[in-house]
This record gives C-alpha cells, sequence and structure tokens, in this order.
C-alpha cells in the first residue's frame, strides 16, 4: 500500500511540475565589449580558464588602459583582493539577475552605489591578483553563474582568440572620463580653454575627472605630447588634454564641442 501512494505521489509531482508554469527568464541586458568606443582588442577564451566562460582581453602596451560598463547597471562591487584572485575588481548589477565582473585592475574610476551607462570608465586594466601579466578578465553572469559571453546580441567565439572592436559609447555618449597625469604637481584649472585665461583652482595628480565638452585653444606641451585640445571639468573650469589621460589621441568619441 505505502509504495503505491509514493508512486501516486510522485506521479502527481510530476503533473504538478507539468501543469505549473515556470517563471520567465529575465532577458540580458544589450552587453558591449568594455572599452571606449573604436577601440579593437584580443579577446581569449579557454577550456581551462577559470571560470571557463571568462574572456581575458588584451592589446598592446594595455597597462592602465580605461576599462568602460559593457551595459548600464549599478556598481555594487568595488574591491582589492590583494595578490590572490581577482585582485582588483568591479561587479556591476544590470538588474534581473545579470552581473559583469572586471578583474586585475590597475586602479578603479567608480564607487559602490554609483550608476553607470555605456561608455563610463569603471577602472583601468592591470595585473593584480592572480595575473601573470596585463589584461581584463571579464564575466557576464546570470543569477550567480558564469555564461556565455555576447556582445550586441552575438556570442563570443569559443574557445580560441578573435579581435572585438568596440562601439561601446558611439552613440549618446554625453560625458567623458579622464585620470590627471602630471608626475605629481597640481595641474592648473583656467576659466577658458588656454593659458591666456585665469586660474580658477588646481586638479591634483592622480585626480579622476569628467569632461563635459572638449574644445581646441592654446597648444600646451604635457605627459601626452603636444596638445591644442582643452577639456571643460565645470562650469568656467578647463584643463589642458595634454595631461589628461583619456585612452584617446585626439577628441573622445561621443563628446560634444564646447
Amino acid at each position: 500500500m505505502r509504495k503505491r501512494w509514493l508512486s501516486f505521489a510522485s506521479g502527481a509531482a510530476v503533473l504538478a511540475a507539468v501543469l505549473v508554469p515556470a517563471a520567465p527568464a529575465l532577458a540580458a541586458p544589450t552587453f558591449k565589449v568594455p572599452f571606449p568606443c573604436d577601440q579593437s582588442w584580443s579577446g581569449q577564451t579557454r577550456t581551462n580558464h577559470s571560470p571557463a566562460n571568462a574572456i581575458d582581453f588584451n592589446r598592446t602596451d594595455d597597462l592602465g588602459d580605461p576599462v568602460v560598463a559593457s551595459a548600464p547597471g549599478t556598481v555594487d562591487v568595488v574591491t582589492n583582493l590583494g595578490d590572490t584572485s581577482y585582485g582588483k575588481y568591479v561587479r556591476i548589477n544590470h538588474g534581473g539577475g545579470w552581473t559583469t565582473y572586471y578583474a586585475h585592475l590597475n586602479a578603479f574610476n567608480v564607487s559602490v552605489g554609483q550608476t553607470v551607462g555605456y561608455g563610463r570608465v569603471i577602472g583601468y586594466v592591470g595585473t593584480t591578483g592572480g595575473s601573470t601579466g596585463p589584461h581584463l578578465h571579464y564575466e557576464q553572469r546570470s543569477n550567480g553563474s558564469a555564461v556565455k559571453i555576447r556582445f550586441n546580441g552575438a556570442e563570443a567565439l569559443y574557445w580560441g582568440t578573435k579581435t572585438y572592436r568596440s562601439d561601446n559609447g558611439c552613440a549618446g555618449a554625453d560625458t567623458g572620463s579622464g585620470t590627471v597625469n602630471t608626475s605629481g604637481t597640481a595641474l592648473t584649472v583656467r576659466s577658458g580653454p588656454g593659458t591666456g585665461y585665469s586660474a580658477v583652482g588646481t586638479v591634483a595628480d592622480g585626480s579622476g575627472v569628467t569632461i563635459y565638452c572638449q574644445t581646441s585653444g592654446t597648444s600646451v606641451t604635457g605627459t601626452y605630447g603636444t596638445s591644442s585640445i582643452w577639456d571643460r571639468i565645470g562650469s568656467g573650469r578647463f584643463i589642458s588634454d595634454a595631461y589628461v589621460y583619456t585612452g584617446y589621441d585626439g577628441y573622445i568619441p561621443g563628446v560634444p564641442r564646447c
């Protein structure tokens, strides 16, 4: 009698599983290559990677290159694991159970709770943690599990190496980001795009800045060569682009001209 009851219960459970509809899976965001517009990067997948579905990105002299959010979301992890595992890494929560990981960073450019969009610089390529050389370790996860990565809906190459060209932030990016590099000296902020304008303050070496627009002005020779581009970082506040690392030689794609 007991055996028949168990069989009936099992059958009922199966029937219930058939009749009760499963909750629909939420669609993934439109993920883009995690680098600024028009950049090309070599992405490698391999079966012995941990996790296997992650991609390692490289290009020549990539140490310190900017890493950008691959989709809109909220930063929920900014941490440093030291000389092990991911080292310095950022996680972005995109909603619906979707997250992305950006690991082995050299430095951060965001904080926990910050909302980011396409093209927003979140950190810089490094070799922290269990890394043997500069690269970006990138993951897309669904409900905590690393899944095969897609860019603009197309699955990445598994397994092997492929060159990926970014269209991240190419359209609709209203602002840009950069890092001041003056080798220690504070950078003078001017009231207009040139050395002839009055000084209205300074920006410390190593500071991250938001660039609202760019324009031409006095030619200045600085850390990144000679440039006549000036970056507006606030109302009536301009700094020479020759001292700002943006990841581009020239104007930043998508950032308006002043």
